[in-house]
């Protein structure tokens, strides 16, 4: 069965009613679990209007709201006896970011929410998950 599973989020509602779900597929297959987040990219130019936050600034700001978030998950899942470390990047796309973590992690399996866009908002629109689903390797299991 499944070894190491990587769990994406995005801050969502339905991301976060996700975390229970992994946590327990994690400890019924006796895997060890990563919550990962896609941090976004500094949204300003570097040379643009000196009242936005800097670069450094924004990075760091990011990276502990993503790390607060994610020592929860780590919390919840030590509690549950599943190995979990959660790990943050910056990529060009979410999709990227977590076909790469999963790689560079080592996982077996992605473990995602779906948005259950449906009809042509799906189709114009698409998803961060139907991109995984499109470009991953290995298996992804799709939490809905």
């Amino acid at each position: 069965m499944f070894k190491h599973i990587l769990l994406p989020l995005d801050g969502s509602e339905l991301s976060a009613k996700a975390v229970p779900a992994a946590i327990e597929f994690a400890r019924t297959t006796g895997a060890k679990l990563t919550p990962y987040t896609c941090l976004e990219e500094y949204p300003f130019l570097q040379s643009s209007d000196a009242g936005h936050e800097k670069k450094a600034v924004f990075e760091r700001r990011i990276e502990a709201a993503a790390r607060e978030e994610l020592a929860k998950i780590e919390s919840a899942a030590a509690q549950a006896g599943v190995p979990c470390t959660g790990a943050t990047s910056i990529a060009s796309a979410p999709y990227r970011g977590i076909i790469e973590m999963a790689k560079e992690r080592g996982c077996d399996v992605v473990f995602m929410a779906s948005h259950g866009r449906r009809g042509i908002s799906g189709l114009l629109l698409g998803s961060e998950t139907q991109k995984v689903l499109t470009h991953s390797e290995i298996p992804v299991v799709v939490f809905r």
